[in-house]
């Protein structure tokens, strides 16, 4: 029987990015083990301040899994040894991992085992293509990347347009990448059966005027600047009664937005909420007249499809990945155009017939796209090395 070993250590209590992928996609696994006969283990690694104090016990959150392995080496010791190098030093911690067929490393590496098939992550390479958009940990993956290429024996990532860049940009076989996309957290009636006046109260925000909507991460690349450039616009040209909301924590060099929303004359009609509950972000979407996303660059673009999913009209970027996940079910812009951008939004609260053509159609391309499909299509990336 197949054993696959994946790697569970992005995941934390509150999984984002990375984190949230790995969460779903061994949730989605570890659900497919007995009708698709293979074996699913998960390996952790711990934090740096945990292994200094010789504390190595598991995170409750990862122990419903029955076959667990703990890697006695913290991520930022193992990335050294790999950025120095030093492959026999990794190679003797593969004692820990269960001897798998194939070891799957989940965010950007994989350990140079010598008995196991290696696959590994790649989701996007804002880092070789956008440097000005990453921070400076995020700066180091392209060598520990290249390393890691070495021993590799396939590559998982998230859109044909991050398999393209792979490809061009570290010289990958294309036929060494296999696409594997993602999917909501959310099903289409995720809020059917909640009490949401509760969860209104618990939101603690007045929804009786329309807003338009941004969930992400604060940071240069999500191209927030361009949103409250397009809001200003909006408010100034046409008077529009909408807020703006923005949900997210904060990323890498957040200050200057938070510096535009502090220079904008309609400030007060600006809101920043960061992290929430799965239950109040899927409020805020399901209760906003706009989903506006007009990224730089994305790996895939969850937050659109989380928008489609629970019907919320889409405003985005025409960039990368971005169209892949839409097809024709949302408005696509070039994201360095605000006026486009302003434009497009005031289509969509302007025009009711528009509107609603973009929520069936976004609800109906949402249902392409599930975790036990990803989980499935995962499973045919291992077994085309078998």
């Amino acid at each position: 029987m197949l054993k696959v070993v994946i790697d569970a250590t992005p995941i934390d209590p509150k999984p984002s990015g990375v984190g949230f992928y790995v969460f779903n996609l061994i949730c989605a696994l570890n659900s497919l083990q007995t009708a698709e006969k293979f074996q699913l283990g998960i390996v952790y690694q711990p934090g740096l301040k945990n292994w200094l104090k010789r504390d190595f016990s598991f995170p409750d959150y990862l122990k419903p899994y029955s076959e667990n392995y703990f890697l006695p080496l913290p991520v930022r010791i193992s990335d050294l040894l790999l950025n120095l190098q030093f492959k026999p030093g990794l190679s003797y911690f593969e004692q820990y991992l269960g001897e798998p067929d194939i070891l799957h490393g989940t965010n950007y590496s994989v350990y140079p085992c010598n008995q196991s098939l290696k696959v590994m992550n790649i989701y996007d390479l804002t880092f070789v293509r956008y440097p000005n958009y990453i921070n400076s940990v995020v700066k180091t993956y392209t060598t520990k990347i290249k390393r890691c290429l070495q021993w590799t024996d396939l590559v998982l990532t998230i859109s044909e347009s991050s398999k393209r860049d792979i490809v061009e940009y570290l010289q990958v076989e294309p036929e060494k990448v296999y696409v594997t996309p993602l999917a909501s957290r959310y099903n289409d009636d995720y809020l059917f059966n909640t009490d949401n006046d509760f969860l209104e109260k618990q939101a603690n925000y007045d929804f009786s005027k329309p807003y338009l909507l941004f969930v992400s991460t604060i940071e240069p690349r999500k191209n927030i600047h361009g949103i409250i450039t397009a809001f200003n616009w909006l408010k100034e040209k046409y008077k529009i009664e909408h807020q703006l909301v923005l949900v997210g924590k904060k990323g890498w060099n957040y200050e200057p937005i938070f510096k535009a929303i502090e220079n904008s004359p309609w400030k007060n009609e600006i809101h920043h909420l960061d992290y929430l509950s799965d239950e109040l972000v899927a409020l805020f979407y399901t209760k906003a007249d706009v989903f506006v996303y007009p990224s730089h660059y994305e790996g895939f673009g969850l937050p659109v499809l989380e928008a489609m999913t629970l019907g919320v009209p889409v405003v985005t970027s025409n960039a990368s990945s971005i169209p892949e996940v839409t097809g024709d079910a949302a408005i696509l812009i070039e994201p360095n155009d605000y006026t486009q951008l302003a434009e497009a939004i005031l289509q969509v609260i302007s025009d009711s017939q528009l509107r609603q053509d973009l929520i069936t159609k976004g609800r109906e391309r949402a249902k392409l796209f599930s975790w036990e499909r990803t989980a499935k299509q995962t499973l045919n990336a291992y077994r085309s090395l078998i």
